[in-house]
């Protein structure tokens, strides 16, 4: 079995044909069809339906492409890490953000800046950056799919993972000033317990803020009520604005919804909204920059890494 062979089945599936596989690799149709011919006979199974006007996987096709797509990868990653030792820093790192993370400075770590700079310094490397649930993005660290991220995390952190906390803000319930809430709240507070049955604005599942807002109305003896979910805090306090609920978000995100929400401070004051600190217990939402333990797998992933630390306040997380 050849990696030219895997690359040609690959590239036939995905092309949906051997005529486009072989411009796309600048191959001859015959010279495609040989090689991955020759592939099902040392496989001793049909890899491929040829019978419709477009071709695709057989069962045992499909069940062969996800690891014939993961030896080329690794292929692809030795020459990558190869490359990376030439002296002249090259690779590609993965990272990982939750929604918001990007455009947020928080005590002077700003990925964006600290990104542009990088890309500056090393312009041979490749950057991809995805947004995710931090649920998601910790499992993908763990396989090897991120190389790095920027999480919320509602407690300690997986096994395997390392994390340095870059946010570390009290959770506030974001209501109108008209809400109940408002008169029943005492300096500017209201108890977790007086959340119990109301209608919340929140996180989607899987987030860390979401996670910390669960775990403790458990420990409070009930569940949450969550009837709307947006990914970003901003959101969310336009939601509980137009009287959609209350929103259940990290303090200061009051002011990153811009001035239609027109938030306050607890205090009453002729605003749209207040925010109200969660107390008994006082609730906090956490971003961490999260990596794995043994460390990402190649130099340009460990330099981006050196560079985010340096940027970010606080300490590891144990």
């Amino acid at each position: 079995m050849e990696l030219a062979q895997l690359r040609y089945f690959v590239a036939v599936v995905e092309e949906g044909g051997f005529t486009r596989a072989g411009a796309r690799l600048h191959v001859s149709q015959p010279g495609v069809s040989a090689q991955v011919a020759q592939l099902e006979r040392e496989l001793g199974q049909r890899l491929l339906d040829r019978s419709g006007r477009r071709v695709t996987p057989t069962e045992a096709g499909r069940a062969v492409l996800a690891y014939a797509r993961a030896a080329l990868a690794a292929v692809e990653g030795v020459r990558r890490t190869a490359e990376e030792f030439s002296g002249l820093l090259r690779g590609r790192v993965a990272l990982g953000l939750v929604p918001g993370a990007a455009g947020a400075v928080v005590d002077g770590f700003d990925v964006v800046e600290v990104l542009g700079a990088f890309h500056d310094e090393h312009p041979g490397v490749e950057i991809s950056l995805s947004e995710d649930t931090s649920e998601r993005m910790l499992a993908a660290l763990l396989r090897g799919e991120l190389d790095l991220a920027v999480v919320g995390l509602p407690g300690e952190p997986p096994p395997g993972v390392s994390c340095q906390v870059v946010l570390d803000e009290p959770l506030v319930a974001a209501v109108r000033e008209d809400d109940p809430l408002v008169a029943a709240a005492v300096n500017g507070g209201i108890p977790l317990a007086a959340l119990r049955g109301r209608a919340l604005i929140g996180l989607p599942r899987g987030t860390g803020l979401r996670a910390v807002l669960e775990r403790a109305c458990a420990q409070a003896g009930f569940a949450p009520r969550v009837d709307f979910e947006a990914a970003a805090p901003a959101v969310l306090v336009r939601l509980a604005a137009r009287g959609l609920g209350v929103a259940v978000v990290p303090s200061g995100a009051e002011s990153a919804a811009g001035p239609r929400a027109d938030v306050g401070s607890g205090s009453g004051s002729g605003s749209g909204l207040c925010a109200l600190r969660i107390t008994e217990p006082e609730l906090t939402g956490k971003v961490a920059l999260a990596w794995r333990t043994d460390g990402p797998s190649g130099p340009a992933a460990r330099k981006l890494l050196e560079r985010l630390r340096s940027g970010a306040p606080g300490r590891p997380a144990p």
